[in-house]
């Protein structure tokens, strides 16, 4: 009930501004991949504090003031992504590999002196892929008698026909018809329920005469049914699947500074590329003929920036231990959401017992093409605390927390005005993310390296999460995915030469979702999650140049 509560006052605050973009989108953008250099990865990217690679440079830029030379170094990566869905007692597997440029970047050493306070100035540059999209996912199974349809149904009550054209097919740039209800209205899977109550709308028939049964005169009160499941037939048999590509470039641009081998302090300007592609395909099959398909084409493109302070401090002059603090501004983000949807139906006619056929194109509504929106998007603020400690040349050990609060997302317009439904959705929706990072380096001797690391993060998702979707939203795919906490375990070996080295790693990603093809709105029903194990593995080989 508590969640009916919630989706009704969400639609209704979504009257005036409720679109396309929805807390799992903000989500998955702002979240990042562990990747970088091997060996930042075979040590878990717990280095904030040790510093000494690129890849500190998204994390904590005073790493790069611990540069000493020049340096110059490329990371290609292999990647294999898997999902294996379960529900209804059956398997589902689905898995993407790829290669892809994991990093390039170079560091610039600048002595300034050996006397005065500031030893070193120190400029970087580093590209990396922070975010890949690329997964596959599939589902199928008895669905009893939920539907998507109810779903639908339920965001299209008081749509009377003062909101229609003369026509069945609505505008689909009506700014208070959603695209879900345009759609399946055109396609007959749902339609206004009839009353006895004069107040409400005459239903006619097609020469204009009132209709009537035994029980008087009938009318339409425009809450909405589901046309197929309502009059009680077979249970539904659902299929989904889904295709993301795509992921975020990040490029990193730094200054830092050396103060008495004691104290380093690093600024970085960053500038994000966002290109992310989304397919889903929802079937419903009903057993007689009947049931319909829902294709749903999405694409988020865009770029942000944001700026990263961050110092490393030695407390103790004769000791190692090196304590590392950094704080990430927001990245603010500019993009466009590009949609179009598909659906097909097959209605069944109870006076004939037969099926009729029905499609509606919106890329073809629209005029051919799609509906695109333009938007911008605040993620959270990054807070990051870190440890390092040294033994001799032969041992390094790393540290460190990070806390992003998901819920202080913010939405806002091309004209940078406050997005408040969307807005608070993302708080009903998501909470704060702890992230824990450890990590460590031995060489047996000066020239081999072997590396070990695990990071931990919790949940973002709040356990009684769910997509809304507002009443006149776009937006036509329904499903969602509660992802749970986060593990990464990584080993890494390297050498050390002289002027060359290279290091090689291996990481093995895992986290479990509860995914829902839709929001179920029934109550007394309860809806079977699909099981999502969802991995990732992947060999980073990084080359370098140091000098």
């Amino acid at each position: 009930m508590k969640k009916r509560i919630m989706i009704i006052a969400l639609a209704l605050l979504g009257v005036t501004g409720g679109y396309a973009q929805s807390a799992y989108d903000a989500a998955k953008i702002a979240q990042e991949d562990l990747s970088g250099t091997a060996r930042f990865v075979g040590m878990g990217g717990a280095m904030s504090a040790l510093g000494g690679d690129i890849s500190t440079i998204s994390t904590n830029p005073a790493g790069i003031g611990i540069y000493r030379s020049n340096d110059v170094m490329l990371t290609l990566g292999y990647s294999l992504t898997g999902t294996e869905a379960e529900f209804g007692g059956n398997t589902f597997e689905k898995e993407r590999a790829r290669w892809n440029l994991n990093n390039i970047g170079f560091v610039i050493a600048n002595k300034f002196s050996n006397v005065s306070p500031l030893r070193y100035v120190n400029f970087g540059f580093n590209y990396k892929k922070s975010k890949s999209f690329y997964k596959n996912m599939t589902m199928q199974g008895m669905l009893g008698s939920l539907s998507q349809t109810y779903e639908i149904a339920a965001l299209s009550d008081g749509l009377t026909p003062d909101f229609w054209e003369d026509s069945r097919y609505g505008n689909f740039e009506h700014q208070d018809i959603g695209w879900l209800s345009a759609l399946a209205y055109n396609a007959f899977l749902i339609g206004p329920s009839l009353t006895n109550d004069p107040t409400d709308y005459p239903l006619l028939d097609n020469d204009g005469n009132h209709l009537s049964d035994e029980n008087g005169l009938l009318y339409q009160d425009y809450g909405y049914y589901s046309s197929n499941v309502a009059d009680g037939y077979h249970s539904t048999y659902g299929t989904f699947r889904s295709r993301e590509r795509g992921g975020i470039d990040e490029y990193d641009f730094n200054v830092s500074f050396n103060i008495n081998d004691r104290f380093y302090l690093g600024v970085t300007f960053g500038a994000y590329d966002v290109s992310y592609d989304k397919y889903t395909f929802y079937d419903e099959d009903y057993g007689n003929g009947a049931g319909y398909f829902l294709e749903s084409f999405n694409r988020i493109n865009g770029s942000g920036f944001d700026m990263k302070i961050g110092t490393i401090f030695r407390p103790i002059e004769a000791s190692p231990l090196r304590i590392g603090l950094s704080v990430h501004t927001p990245i603010f983000y500019r993009l466009t959401y590009t949609t179009g949807a598909y659906i097909q139906s097959d209605v069944y006619m109870d006076d004939d017992q037969s099926t009729t056929g029905w499609y509606v194109d919106t890329y073809e509504q629209l005029g051919n093409r799609d509906m695109e929106y333009d938007f911008r998007l605040q993620t959270p603020w990054v807070f990051n605390g870190s440890l390092g400690y040294t033994v001799g040349n032969s041992l390094a050990l790393g540290a460190e927390y990070e806390f992003e609060n998901y819920s202080n997302m913010k939405f806002k317009d091309v004209d940078n005005y406050d997005m408040d439904p969307e807005t608070n959705e993302v708080k009903y929706t998501l909470k704060g993310v702890h992230t824990l990072r450890l990590g460590a380096e031995y060489k047996p001797i000066s020239t081999f390296a072997f590396r070990v690391g695990y990071n931990y993060s919790s949940a973002a998702y709040k356990t009684d999460a769910f997509k809304n979707i507002f009443s006149n939203s776009v937006s036509t795919d329904t499903e969602y995915s509660n992802d749970k906490s986060r593990n990464t375990f990584t080993v890494g070996i390297g050498y050390r030469g002289s002027l060359f080295y290279a290091d090689l790693a291996y990481k093995y990603d895992v986290y479990k979702s509860d995914f829902y093809p839709f929001y179920n709105n029934l109550e007394g029903v309860q809806m079977e999650a699909t099981k999502l194990t969802n991995t990732r593995s992947q060999v980073l080989l990084t080359l370098s140049c140091r000098f």
